[in-house]
């Protein structure tokens, strides 16, 4: 619990004992150690989560303002990593260089540079079961990790044992900090419902800064044809959010390349794609798509949303 002194108590005044007579007064009837009516006493006020956090932000301390670290990612790693100048301009002479290589060239120049600080984060989609194919013979020592926040579909969940049956890669499921069952009972209810922002911050965002934590770079499966937010992504570039090097091996790719590997390779996938279902995430907030609808419309439907948030800048 966080104290502030002199603030105003939030004690229930009629709970207080009023001093008697003769604890306030000297044997001769004068007042005892009388002070000015106009000196504030010291009291003390509970602060709230939001108010620690920011506190602690604005003292400079570890944290900033949501209670993330402000050194994360490749800055928390042993050796850091630095987005100097000189190391930026080297990404992007990379990126520019990798623009007309394969995805498996691109993996490839990742491991040889990165490894072993290389990870790779994956909620099982079609893209990202593509690049767990390159990775069993590029670099099948590479951590790979999914965000398991608790809401998702069970076809999603099958899908980690068929890799690992398949490729020998055992990807690690990373947990927000309390169940579901805890989650919904603070929030009074599904938080999905009335603020999907909030509920993707704290059940994958915030995972995902903790499992960033000590890595140099990280691969994703994001395509530039996949939304407006994803259009403008380099091969390799810096990632301000999670403050680590972020390369994408498919950004060139579409989504006929991919599912030309999967059934040229016979790679798995989640079933639920031949359901209607482009794009899978939480099973609360998925639905299929409908017929020329864009492949992320089944994603927060209702909502002006298409992202959670891993993938944007903001």
């Amino acid at each position: 619990m966080s104290i502030r002194m002199n603030e105003p108590a939030v004690t229930n005044p009629s709970s207080v004992t009023p001093q008697s007579s003769s604890a306030s007064s000297t044997q001769d009837g004068s007042a005892a150690d009388a002070q000015p009516s106009n000196v504030a006493k010291p009291s003390l006020r509970v602060l709230s989560p939001a108010e620690i956090a920011h506190n602690e932000a604005a003292k400079g301390t570890d944290v900033d303002s949501q209670g993330i670290p402000n050194v994360r990612g490749a800055l928390a790693a042993d050796p850091p990593l630095h987005p100097t100048e000189e190391f930026l301009a080297e990404l992007k002479r990379e990126s520019d260089a990798l623009e007309s290589a394969t995805p498996q060239e691109i993996l490839k120049w990742a491991a040889d540079r990165f490894a072993p600080k290389f990870t790779m984060a994956t909620a099982f989609g079609p893209e990202g079961m593509t690049i767990l194919h390159m990775l069993s013979t590029i670099a099948p020592e590479t951590p790979v990790f999914n965000l398991e926040t608790g809401y998702q579909f069970k076809e999603t969940l099958e899908l980690r044992e068929r890799v690992k049956e398949r490729y020998g890669i055992e990807v690690q499921y990373k947990y927000p900090d309390t169940t579901v069952e805890e989650f919904e009972a603070e929030h009074g209810g599904p938080l999905y419902k009335t603020d999907p922002n909030r509920c993707c911050f704290e059940r994958k965002l915030r995972v995902l800064h903790r499992a960033a934590s000590g890595w140099h770079a990280w691969a994703s499966a994001i395509r530039r044809d996949q939304s407006e937010d994803r259009a403008k992504a380099p091969i390799v570039g810096w990632d301000k959010k999670f403050q680590l090097v972020k390369i994408s091996p498919l950004a060139n790719w579409t989504k006929k390349d991919v599912w030309s590997l999967i059934f040229k390779e016979n790679i798995p996938y989640n079933p639920l794609h031949d359901q209607g279902y482009p794009s899978i995430g939480c099973q609360a907030c998925t639905r299929p798509v409908q017929l020329g609808e864009d492949e992320r419309a089944g994603r927060w439907s209702g909502f002006q949303k298409t992202e959670c948030g891993l993938h944007t800048s903001d």
